[in-house]
């Protein structure tokens, strides 16, 4: 039994623009002085969070990060007959337990930062909304302690929470995320396009209805997770099931989700190519200082192969040097069929280290 899991992730997107800068072009990043194209954790973590594979599996299980849960506070009192003042008085004084309120016309049920809510605390409020609309008077001092340190929330479980007004309901992450870099020189192209207007029958004007101009990049990506399992359960009120659940969802999403972006303009979902999973009570380290010198493929092998020799060699040299750096390896490879899913999902949960 073990207390970390390190997983290394090589994805391959072909043209992409999934996580942009302020610009719009793809973010990049400059390492080992050469460009790389980047995602950052941020948008990686909110396409896992909000895929598809956590809603049907973690249902009930899941946070709710927002600012403006407050307009729905007020038409939910107001639907119940409460008058408009007292409504919106109620509110703010719920929603303020999350955070300060805006002070700007219009947006003054609104919390200044994001707040990520948990199943528990979204209860709570829900209940006080009903209890307040039955007796028609304002919620007390004590029924104003919204605030929960959360169990039941998954995504808060693994990604943590802050709560600057409020630090004592803090959460760590139990799961630390890299941004992934191309494990090779790349730089974000431009995609040139133009749109026909259908109804232009080209008697009179041939040119475009519409141009503009996409920036978009292609890489093999590498990307490092750390995840405490004991963390994750304290995190998950020692509920070890919930623990199991949700690392099989996690895994699910890092080898099958890709983050959003344009991805109706480029249909760019992509699976891991190939993961090494890691498992010991060592120190955590990533393997990202095996592509300090960009991969480049040769006539004998392509880029994958590079790649995946480059991370092998990076791991014999630091367990050559350091000791062994885990006490297990898992690899699944999904271009030469080595491993399965299942396998590796199971290789996971096994490496939880029971609560003393």
């Amino acid at each position: 039994m073990t207390r970390f899991v390190q997983l290394h992730l090589l994805t391959h997107y072909p043209p992409a623009n999934l996580n942009r800068d302020d610009t719009g072009r793809p973010k990049t990043a400059l390492v080992g002085d050469a460009p790389r194209l980047r995602i950052s954790s941020q948008s990686q973590k909110r396409a896992w969070r909000t895929s598809d594979v956590f809603e049907s599996s973690l249902a009930g299980h899941l946070g709710t990060r927002t600012k403006r849960l407050g307009a729905d506070i007020d038409e939910a009192l107001r639907q119940k007959n409460v008058a408009e003042k007292a409504a919106k008085e109620w509110t703010q004084s719920i929603v303020r337990q999350f955070g300060a309120l805006e002070t700007k016309e219009g947006k003054d049920l609104e919390i200044k930062q994001l707040a990520h809510f948990s199943p528990e605390e979204l209860e709570a409020i829900w209940q006080l909304v009903d209890a307040c609309a039955e007796r028609n008077s304002a919620p007390t001092e004590e029924e104003l302690k919204l605030l929960r340190k959360p169990r039941k929330a998954v995504d808060i479980a693994m990604f943590g929470r802050m709560l600057a007004d409020s630090p004592a309901f803090n959460v760590d992450a139990a799961i630390q995320v890299s941004h992934a870099i191309t494990v090779h020189k790349a730089t974000a192209e431009d995609d040139y396009f133009s749109a026909v207007d259908d109804l232009n029958k080209g008697l009179k004007d041939l040119g475009a209805g519409h141009i503009g101009e996409h920036g978009y990049g292609a890489g093999l990506f590498y990307l490092y997770i750390c995840i405490d399992h004991n963390l994750l359960l304290k995190n998950l009120g020692g509920d070890a099931g919930l623990t199991r659940k949700a690392l099989e969802a996690f895994i699910h999403a890092i080898t099958k989700v890709s983050p959003i972006g344009m991805q109706n303009s480029f249909a760019s979902r992509a699976y891991a190519a190939y993961v090494l999973a890691e498992k010991g009570e060592q120190q955590p380290r990533s393997l990202a200082q095996a592509f300090l010198t960009p991969v480049r493929p040769s006539e004998e092998k392509g880029m994958f192969d590079r790649a995946v020799t480059a991370l092998t060699r990076r791991v014999e040299n630091l367990d050559k040097v350091y000791g062994a750096c885990a006490d297990a390896r898992y690899i699944m490879d999904a271009e030469n069929g080595q491993g399965s899913l299942l396998e590796l999902i199971d290789f996971v949960q096994k490496s939880q280290k029971p609560q003393e």
